[in-house]
């Protein structure tokens, strides 16, 4: 699987190539600013890209925002986006075109090695990685809603993990509960969010994101 990555800061990059490569990735290119990862993205076409929010030359969000355009050039091109905070502007850009393949992490979770790689494979493979502080900040802020309201605690919690991006079976083993549980919890969600039910992974957290999301 070939990665190119874009971090500014020399010790992060060169420590997330070592544990990429460890764990049997491919690196295309492992650049330090915008127009450095434009052109590694246009012209080596990666499986997936990991990406720092603020590289030069305007840090601000420059990472960001080639990867968004490299995603309007390739439609579904995998993206997993790293930030120093929490900027729910960032994610809800990310998820805008709902075609998956998009993750969003703290910096923090790089420095678990099994948790960051699992994000890179399930982005690339077409999936949603978000951060759960990202979704707990969502969820509040959206908590006096009434549709949001009728949740259950059990309900709420399972929303927070389909929202990272777990499968039901993960949700399931992370619980300590059967998967026809998380089955019944799932679609009890979608029928109080007033959601339509799938059973695909993706569509059903970018809807559940998007609506959480809806109206800021």
């Amino acid at each position: 699987m070939r990665v190119v990555l874009a971090e500014d800061l020399f010790l992060l990059r060169d420590g997330l190539v070592r544990l990429l490569e460890a764990f049997g990735f491919e690196m295309a290119a492992a650049v330090e600013s915008g127009p450095e990862l434009e052109r590694a993205l246009a012209e080596l076409k990666p499986d997936v890209a990991v990406v720092d929010v603020r590289l030069p030359p305007t840090h601000t969000d420059e990472g960001l925002q080639c990867a968004l355009r490299a995603r309007r050039e390739r439609p579904g091109l995998p993206v997993l986006v790293l930030s120093q905070h929490v900027e729910q502007l960032y994610a809800r850009e990310l998820l805008a075109d709902g075609t998956g393949g998009v993750g969003y992490l703290l910096k923090d979770r790089v420095f678990d090695a099994e948790q960051f790689v699992d994000a890179v494979r399930r982005v690339a493979a077409g999936g949603t990685a978000m951060d759960p502080q990202v979704i707990q900040q969502l969820l509040a802020r959206r908590g006096d809603d009434r549709p949001l309201a009728r949740l259950t605690p059990r309900e709420r919690e399972v929303m927070e993990l389909m929202a990272q991006g777990r499968s039901n079976t993960a949700i399931a083993q992370k619980m300590v509960v059967t998967e026809r549980a998380v089955a019944k919890h799932t679609a009890n969600i979608f029928v109080k969010l007033g959601l339509e039910v799938s059973d695909d992974d993706n569509r059903r957290v970018l809807a559940v994101l998007a609506y959480l999301d809806r109206g800021r």
